[in-house]
């Protein structure tokens, strides 16, 4: 699911504009705006949605309404002020979405790997008649293996645990041969009774 992105409102692209035209020299202060109506089919919109962004800008004081007059520019310094807090908020909206898209993403590996995890128990009790549930043990820190190979470490020999997978940051390893080394944070799946499971935590548990 993608996430959602914010559209912004045409009024407020309206105000904006004007803010951004008053900063750059092009509308001065204390000069009349344009009737709503000219304003209106200058930036093609209703004379309602321009009235919406006149009040967006009398309200941060860029701009006062002056019954019978129309709109007059009040201050290039609360044009700044309103394009800086527009941007402000414009960039910490690209960031929210971009963390809802991150864990979006993140979330979908985790099901696969899950998925994936599912399947590899599957398809060792369909293939063993004893339907021993494997174990995933997490190296801990510091351990003794990390960055050694089960080869190396005579892991059945020392344990009696038959590791059938190896689940990483974004990927699974199934069925590690004895070259494959160990890196941190591992999540190792074994297969094995209860004494089997406790001397694999002790022997992975060892510092090095």
């Amino acid at each position: 699911m993608k996430a959602e992105q914010t559209t912004i409102p045409r009024y407020l692209k309206i105000a904006v504009d004007l803010s951004a035209r008053i900063v750059s020299g092009e509308l001065a202060e204390g000069e009349r705006l344009k009737g709503r109506s000219v304003l209106s089919t200058e930036y093609n919109v209703s004379p309602e949605t321009i009235r919406r962004a006149m009040s967006i800008l009398s309200d941060k004081k860029v701009v006062h309404i002056v019954l019978g007059s129309g709109v007059v520019i009040s201050s290039k310094e609360s044009a700044i002020r309103f394009l800086k807090n527009f941007r402000d908020d414009e960039t910490a909206e690209k960031l929210r979405n971009k963390l809802s898209e991150s864990i979006e993403k993140r979330n979908a590996i985790d099901a696969d790997i899950d998925a994936t995890f599912q399947q590899i128990i599957s398809l060792y009790k369909f293939k063993r008649s004893d339907l021993i549930t494997p174990v995933e043990v997490t190296l801990p820190p510091n351990s003794h293996v990390i960055g050694r190979s089960i080869g190396e470490l005579e892991v059945w020999h020392n344990t009696g645990a038959t590791i059938i997978g190896v689940i990483q940051d974004k990927k699974i390893v199934i069925s590690p041969g004895p070259y494959y080394e160990f890196t941190q944070n591992d999540r190792i799946l074994i297969v094995g009774d209860e004494n089997v499971v406790k001397r694999f935590h002790s022997f992975i548990s060892s510092i090095s």
